[in-house]
């Protein structure tokens, strides 16, 4: 059990009588006395909590929406991955990859403002159910396509475009609804277990997908996804989630953008969701020519899927905290770092446990942000500030996207992967080593310009 800094002392101080303490524990209590090695009292609070986010899986509500998501982000994570190895072997191209993958998030830049009023004015739960049997719809008409033989590339992009706009309104909705089933002081944790049943589909699909692929032909990962979607619909109308507050009646669609710039504090985590997506997104695009570069066999871009995928369930692990920005800023930078060293090309088995990290890093960065945007928000404006989370973590996603096929084909692969890397590089280091003095300039400066009073609590 940790201790503070007093105990410490006190453990390492001799007894008349006794035997010279050890010299590694003398050494660290002249650190800490010093204070050249910060021990701060309140980092071991007893009523911290300390379980792995796995606990909230206990809430039986949860536990059900846990199974048909996970069930629907296998069917999600099945068609992407045949999608991103269709793509690559109609075309031989990181381009096409890039594009068919942009066009799957796309929706996000296109309807993102909208999509979180519309459910508001519509019905949250109604929305989503409806996006999920558009989306079955969509999938089995690709399954059609290509167990006929005539599926190309125009028709695999227009089917991820078209369920990419399903998304675009299901998500914020979904996400915002996740804190409905959980104690308010477990959110963080419900939010990093929303992501494990993500990355959870994309630990085990892939593999999954090479064998479907293998054994009775890539229609069928579309109509497992089909079929998947109209599970999840089904769960949403059995656990009958609470739905989110409604917005002031002076609500419109770009309230979310007007709340986030009015706060530094919601524009800092949004831009780590976005670095988050711009980081990892090199893992899916660029891991069909990273193979080819490696002279591996033409699967590893799914096992590269399924290592970053794998990697979120081990960050899932890790004890929860408070969410803090710091906290969200810490694994980011292992974020960055771990996708430069997958692009390096070491070996295939460097690139795989590489992209073990990245996920592991990716989920904890994610999770925190999520939970900080939710709290800074309230339950008020909580789905519109998620429709903002939504943009930022997917609609990042073509933009990315499109950039790492062009740029592998014009610098490299080693070379997209730093690039993706800086922007996460950036604003980790900006939250843990800018100055708390040019922080409260910012905002003042913020407060003068929105013609805002501190009071408002308009900056958290």
């Amino acid at each position: 059990m940790a201790r503070t800094a007093q105990e410490l002392g006190s453990a390492v101080r001799r007894p008349p009588g006794a035997p010279p303490a050890a010299l590694p524990l003398r050494m660290l209590q002249w650190l800490i006395g010093s204070g050249l090695l910060p021990f701060r009292r309140d980092e071991f609070r007893r009523d911290e909590p300390k379980s792995a986010s796995w606990h909230v899986l206990r809430h039986r509500r949860f536990l059900i929406y846990f199974g048909g998501s996970l069930v629907s982000n296998l069917g999600t994570w099945l068609q992407n991955t045949a999608q991103m190895l269709l793509a690559y072997q109609l075309t031989h191209s990181a381009f096409a990859v890039g594009l068919v993958t942009s066009a799957q998030f796309a929706g996000f830049l296109l309807i993102g403002p909208w999509a979180a009023a519309m459910a508001n004015r519509v019905g949250s739960r109604r929305v989503l159910i409806a996006s999920q049997v558009v989306s079955a719809g969509i999938a089995a008409a690709l399954a059609g396509l290509q167990l006929t033989g005539s599926l190309n590339e125009t028709q695999l992009t227009l089917g991820a475009l078209g369920i990419g706009l399903a998304f675009a309104f299901a998500l914020p909705v979904q996400t915002a609804m996740v804190s409905g089933l959980v104690p308010e002081d477990e959110t963080k944790a419900a939010m990093a277990m929303n992501s494990v049943s993500y990355n959870a589909g994309r630990t085990l699909a892939p593999v999954l997908c090479v064998a479907v692929i293998a054994s009775i032909g890539a229609g069928w990962a579309f109509a497992l996804n089909a079929i998947s979607f109209i599970v999840f619909a089904v769960t949403i109308i059995v656990v009958r989630p609470r739905a989110a507050a409604p917005p002031p009646r002076e609500a419109r669609d770009w309230l979310g953008l007007r709340i986030a710039v009015r706060r530094p504090r919601i524009l800092l985590l949004l831009a780590m969701v976005a670095a988050v997506t711009l980081a990892d997104d090199p893992v899916l695009v660029l891991g069909p020519p990273l193979a080819r570069h490696l002279a591996v066999p033409t699967v590893w871009p799914a096992y590269f899927l399924s290592a970053l995928g794998l990697g979120t369930v081990v960050g899932a692990l890790v004890p929860t905290r408070p969410s803090t920005a710091k906290r969200a800023a810490l694994p980011l930078l292992g974020l960055a770092i771990s996708v430069i060293v997958f692009t390096a090309g070491f070996s295939a088995w460097v690139s795989l446990g590489s992209a073990i990290a990245a996920g592991a890093a990716g989920l904890l960065t994610g999770a925190a942000a999520q939970a900080l945007l939710l709290k800074t928000a309230g339950p008020r404006q909580a789905t519109q500030v998620m429709a903002l989370w939504a943009i930022a973590w997917a609609g990042s996603k073509p933009l990315a996207s499109l950039a790492d096929g062009w740029m592998a084909g014009q610098i490299g692969v080693q070379w997209t992967g730093v690039v993706l890397a800086a922007p996460a590089i950036t604003v980790a280091m900006l939250e843990l080593f800018l100055r708390p003095g040019v922080k409260n300039r910012l905002k003042v400066w913020i407060y003068r310009r929105n013609g805002t009073h501190p009071a408002a609590q308009l900056i958290s």
